[in-house]
């Protein structure tokens, strides 16, 4: 314990003299992310709420990025250069502070805007005699949205209890369950995107899912997983590494999603080519063809 406690507050030292002497460019990067995060989820929401359905999103994929989102949100909690951050407020000036728990900001805000997609893919999961009359979108039925919600829900509970006893009663143990968190994290974010592809290979469109959030999360993920590792180095792989995972997935997703959004809008504008053809000419009592402005051919 005495050697834990020599090793975290000579971090603690290092860490608030770094905090005393910001690097501007990496703070005002760090603001643009932690904004960007935040827009970046709106037009999911919208989206969801406007089409009054989640139908086209994988129950699984849900699941799968809440539990990754709260692993990664508890990593940075834990994570003994967060806490050095955090103790450090006691020393610092209040900006050097805020600039410091940027970081933790980001993935909180990450973790909260997903929950909130949780939240809309349960109270608008189609259900009842609305659900789709094609096979293919009778995937999922109400029973497995709520079982994901209760899962999600279980596992935030079981994270906060085992990062409560290891503060308590294990702090020199804190950095091992800081790289566990990060590695589920990663396990969990790494196949995250895998159900959501096949679903939206399996139905051939999006559904709900909002290719403006992924043209803004995609290259967002690599921005904000060098920034993470600018601010945590090479120590909090565990921390940037999630976001440089999801940053590949998702892009998989989204180059598979505008594809069959060019080739629905391709679809359309044939079907409207030919309803405009259909409508301008008709045919006589005899069969033959009368044009619209009332002229007959010779």
């Amino acid at each position: 314990m005495e050697i834990f406690n020599r090793s975290f507050i000579g971090q603690y030292a290092s860490r608030c003299e770094k905090l005393q002497v910001p690097d501007y460019f990496n703070l005002a990067l760090s603001i643009l992310i932690l904004l960007g995060i935040l827009v970046s989820y709106l037009p999911q929401h919208y989206r969801i709420i406007s089409r009054g359905t989640s139908e086209g999103i994988s129950p699984w994929f849900i699941l799968l990025g809440t539990t990754s989102g709260t692993c990664a949100f508890a990593n940075i909690l834990v994570l003994p250069a967060s806490r050095a951050d955090v103790a450090c407020c006691k020393s610092v000036s209040t900006f050097e502070c805020a600039a410091g728990l940027l970081g933790i900001a980001q993935v909180g805000v990450q973790w909260f805007c997903f929950s909130i997609i949780l939240l809309l893919f349960l109270v608008f999961f189609p259900r009842g005699p609305s659900l789709p009359h094609n096979d293919s979108e009778k995937l999922y039925t109400w029973r497995t949205a709520v079982i994901v919600a209760l899962l999600c829900l279980l596992h935030g509970l079981l994270v906060i209890t085992v990062s409560a006893a290891f503060i308590i009663s294990r702090p020199h143990h804190l950095g091992t369950w800081a790289n566990s968190l990060g590695i589920m994290a990663t396990v969990l974010a790494g196949i995250q995107y895998l159900p959501q592809i096949w679903m939206t290979w399996r139905l051939g469109h999006v559904g709900s899912l909002s290719i403006p959030m992924m043209l803004i999360q995609t290259p967002g993920s690599f921005v904000w997983s060098a920034s993470l590792a600018a601010r945590l180095g090479v120590e909090g792989w565990s921390t940037w590494g999630v976001f440089l995972v999801t940053g590949c997935l998702q892009g998989c997703l989204l180059v598979m999603g505008i594809c069959f959004e060019i080739k629905a809008r391709r679809e359309r504008g044939t079907e409207v080519e030919g309803t405009n053809v259909q409508a301008s000419t008709e045919t006589d009592d005899e069969g033959g063809t009368a044009v619209e402005n009332g002229s007959e051919p010779g």
